[in-house]
C-alpha cells in the first residue's frame, strides 16, 4: 500500500494530530523545569505551574483599579471589536462580491479599485485610520474590516463569476431578472464560499485586532500582551496566547458547523 493511500479514520486521525502537540509540550516542560532549577526567577520559560497561577489570577480575581476581572474584561472588549469588524467585512463582501461576480458592468467599474485596496498592507493604513477616525474604537474596527474585506470580496467575486454560465442562461430563458438571478442562482451558491472565506480570514482579523490594541487601547487581549511584555511576563503572555488560540479554534469550529448544517450539499453530505 502506498503512503498516499493511507487515510486514517477520525479517531486515529485525532490521536496522530495530538502527538506533535504532546511532544512540543513535553519539550517545553523539560526546558522550563531546567531553567527554573537554575534560576527560580527566570521569566523567559515559565513553568506550567507558574502560568497556571498567573492565569488563575487573571481569570478569577478582580482588579482593584478597574473593578473588573482582567482577563474577562480584555476578552469582552476584543471579541466585541472583532465581531463588529468581521461583521462589516462580511456584509460588504456579500453585497460587493456578488455584484462583482454577477454584473460585468459593476466588475468593470469596481474591480480595479478592489484589487488596488487588496494589495495595500492593512498595517500601513493604520496611521491613516488613527488620524482620520481617532484613537477610539472606530479605527480598530475599521482596520479589521479594511484588512480582510478586499480579500474576501475578490474571493467571492471570483467564485460567483466562475459559476456555470448555463445556470444563468437557463434562468434568463425562464424570464429571471438580474435581481432574481442574484437571489436564486448566485446567492445560494455564494454563501458556503463566503463562510469558507470568512474562516480563512479570521487569522488575519486577529492579527489586525491585536496590532490595533497594542498601539492605542487601554483594554483588550492585544493591549494586555504588549503591556506586560516590558516586564518579560511570559507567565501572562503565554496563557493569553493560548486563550486567543482557543477562541480562534472555537470560532472556526462554529463557522464550520454552521456551514455544514445550513449547506450540507457544499460538503458532499446529504447525497
Amino acid at each position: 500500500m502506498r503512503l498516499v493511500n493511507i487515510k486514517p479514520a477520525r479517531g486515529p486521525r485525532i490521536l496522530i494530530g495530538m502527538v506533535p502537540i504532546a511532544i512540543a509540550l513535553v519539550i517545553y516542560a523539560v526546558f522550563s523545569a531546567a531553567r527554573a532549577e537554575a534560576n527560580p526567577n527566570d521569566k523567559v520559560l515559565p513553568t506550567f505551574l507558574a502560568m497556571a497561577d498567573a492565569a488563575w489570577r487573571l481569570f478569577t480575581q478582580v482588579d482593584p483599579r478597574t473593578g473588573e476581572v482582567t482577563a474577562w474584561a480584555d476578552t469582552t472588549a476584543s471579541l466585541w471589536r472583532l465581531a463588529i469588524g468581521v461583521g462589516i467585512a462580511t456584509l460588504s463582501t456579500l453585497i460587493v462580491g456578488i455584484a462583482l461576480g454577477v454584473v460585468p458592468l459593476v466588475r468593470a467599474a469596481l474591480g480595479p479599485i478592489v484589487t488596488i485596496i487588496a494589495v495595500i498592507p492593512p498595517i500601513a493604513v493604520l496611521p491613516i485610520l488613527f488620524i482620520a477616525l481617532g484613537l477610539g474604537e472606530a479605527s480598530k474596527i475599521a482596520l479589521i474590516a479594511v484588512g480582510i474585506a478586499p480579500y474576501m470580496i475578490r474571493d467571492l467575486a471570483g467564485h460567483v463569476s466562475g459559476l456555470p454560465s448555463e445556470q444563468f442562461l437557463k434562468a434568463q430563458t425562464l424570464g429571471a431578472s438580474t435581481w432574481q438571478l442574484t437571489l436564486r442562482v448566485a446567492l445560494p451558491q455564494a454563501l458556503p464560499r463566503l463562510i469558507d472565506s470568512l474562516r480563512l480570514s479570521m487569522g488575519p482579523a486577529w492579527v489586525f485586532l491585536i496590532s490595533a490594541e497594542a498601539i492605542a487601547s487601554d483594554v483588550g487581549l492585544g493591549y494586555r500582551i504588549f503591556l506586560v511584555r516590558r516586564y518579560l511576563s511570559m507567565d501572562i503572555i503565554l496563557p493569553y496566547v493560548a486563550w486567543i488560540s482557543l477562541l480562534a479554534i472555537l470560532t472556526d469550529w462554529a463557522l464550520l458547523m454552521i456551514s455544514r448544517k445550513a449547506f450540507p450539499w457544499a460538503h458532499g453530505e446529504g447525497r
